[in-house]
Order: structure tokens, then C-alpha cells, then sequence
């Protein structure tokens, strides 16, 4: 999974003052993916076996990245996320009764 540094790398946040909060920011962020992809999300092949899901790959660390730096930087306002974190999970998404 994406790691607390990375993504603080790419939002641009130096110093450990926040981690805490930051933490929480990027459990919501993979949840939020997570769910959006309505499957499972695996960190490996080996992990994955023979269940069904998709393994986490650079479009969707990308868009935990980019939900991760939306939400932090929009704290007071958690009702949206980035339309291109969407475009990125758009095609590994499983949808309903498929």
C-alpha cells in the first residue's frame, strides 16, 4: 500500500507534527478508493492468489495520492474528491451485477 512517507512527499509536507492526522487522511483515502472500486484491492499477486480483486498498481496509488493531497488541503470541506483520482480507478472498477 501506499506508505505515510510517499504520501507525504507528494503532498509536499515536511516535519512529523501532523503524522497522526496524516495517518488518518490516508486510511481514508485508500478506504475511500477501496470502496469506489467496490472489489477487493491487494498489495501483491501473491496476496491476491486466486480471490477476485485487482492489485494495487500505479494508477491507483496515484489516485490514493491524489485523494490523500485533496483531502488534506481541503480539511473543512470532506465531500468531494478529485475527478482524476476517479478517471484513474475508472477502468479497475468492478460494477455492480458484473
Amino acid at each position: 500500500m501506499v506508505t505515510l512517507e510517499i504520501a507525504k512527499l507528494h503532498a509536499r509536507i515536511d516535519g512529523n507534527d501532523e503524522d497522526p492526522l496524516l495517518e488518518l487522511l490516508l486510511q481514508g483515502a485508500i478506504a475511500h478508493c477501496r470502496e469506489y472500486l467496490n472489489t477487493p484491492l491487494f498489495a501483491s499477486e501473491q496476496e491476491k492468489g486466486e480471490q477476485d480483486g485487482v492489485i494495487l498498481n500505479a494508477d491507483i496509488q496515484t489516485a490514493i495520492l491524489l485523494v490523500f493531497s485533496w483531502r488534506y488541503a481541503h480539511r473543512e470541506d470532506q465531500n468531494g474528491v478529485p475527478v482524476a483520482a476517479h478517471k484513474l480507478l475508472d477502468k479497475y472498477r468492478k460494477h455492480a451485477g458484473l
